[in-house]
């Protein structure tokens, strides 16, 4: 290995890899399956990003945010965006104290550290933007004075892909603002059956079981994560080979609307975060092509017609992806 940037050595990232691999363990003590899902959140945390997850009710998602919380020693908080939500619902607001003879700010739920924002699109987009405002710009601002939010900050939106009646469908530009994609699909039989024995077994009622996770990391240790995970290097043909998936978006067939710039960084920051995790410090081609899908998904529109035959984002990205030659480095 050779020493990356920003006083970074072999010892740093070999230490930070086994730390965040002690993080996923822990976590997948309350979270059975969904290994590739909690590897994609991971990057997402470690690329200082937030991330955008579809899938069906009762898969795991609240569960799985709580319990990364609880094991980096971070606050968890839970919105349910429905159509009558305010923006002050989420942001807080300021109101008049009558013991103190004062106005005073009350701060909203979105001051924590991991925000599962449940079922973004059934809030109008008035609501949407506020959380989306803060997620760019990790502040929050009420009556001219502006907060700064507690760092990290992981932002989880899910979103139903079956029910649509009464949604507010995210616009490009704001899906643009989420890092990652995260599609969660169901559990296999032999999940399914050990999920089913582990709540039966003592439970009372389906509550959401997190206390066999403990506290391995802090929030200190994940922005220290973030920040080894910029230094890392990356070979100019790579950043050229992320350019080259991003603009083949804007011109491959089926595609309507295709990725912008911010799908390049993306690449790159995803990239960088997924090295990290298997202990190098470098980004490889496989780092950039394993993060792609869920880079791009979100990003991109297909045409009518490709919507009509059945096609989905993911196989026109897979099959994108295919066709564009990496680079041997």
């Amino acid at each position: 290995m050779t020493e990356a940037t920003n006083g970074v050595n072999a010892e740093d990232i070999n230490n930070m890899a086994e730390r965040l691999a002690s993080l996923k363990a822990e976590v997948s003590k309350s979270l059975i399956g969904q290994t590739q899902v909690l590897e994609q959140v991971l990057i997402c945390m470690v690329a200082g990003g937030h991330a955008l997850i579809e899938g069906v009710p009762g898969l795991g998602k609240t569960l799985m945010v709580r319990a990364l919380a609880e094991a980096v020693s971070g606050k968890f908080s839970r919105i349910q965006f429905t159509p009558d939500l305010m923006p002050s619902d989420v942001t807080g607001h300021s109101m008049y104290d009558m013991n103190r003879q004062k106005w005073v700010i009350r701060r909203g739920p979105i001051f924590c550290n991991f925000l599962l924002a449940d079922e973004i699109n059934r809030a109008p987009a008035k609501t949407q933007s506020a959380l989306l405002e803060v997620m760019q710009e990790q502040q929050v601002t009420i009556e001219g004075e502006s907060l700064p939010l507690s760092l990290p900050f992981l932002v989880l939106a899910t979103e139903n892909p079956i029910e649509q009646e009464g949604t507010y469908p995210l616009p490009e530009a704001q899906l643009d603002r989420f890092l990652l994609k995260i599609v969660i699909d169901y559990p296999n039989v032999s999940e399914e059956r050990e999920i089913i024995e582990r709540i039966t077994g003592k439970a009372v009622g389906d509550k959401l079981d997190t206390s066999a996770v403990s506290a391995v990391l802090t929030p200190e240790d994940i922005l220290r994560a973030q920040q080894i995970a910029v230094s890392l290097t990356i070979d100019p043909q790579l950043v050229d080979y992320a350019v080259r998936i991003a603009a083949a978006t804007r011109e491959w067939n089926g595609i309507d609307i295709g990725a912008g710039p911010r799908g390049s960084l993306a690449l790159v920051r995803a990239g960088r975060a997924r090295a990290l995790m298997q202990g190098r410090d470098f980004v490889t081609p496989d780092d950039i092509k394993t993060v792609a899908g869920p880079v791009l998904m979100h990003r991109i529109r297909l045409t009518p017609d490709y919507e009509i035959e059945g096609y989905s984002t993911r196989r026109v990205v897979e099959e994108l992806i295919e066709n564009i030659q990496a680079p041997r480095v």
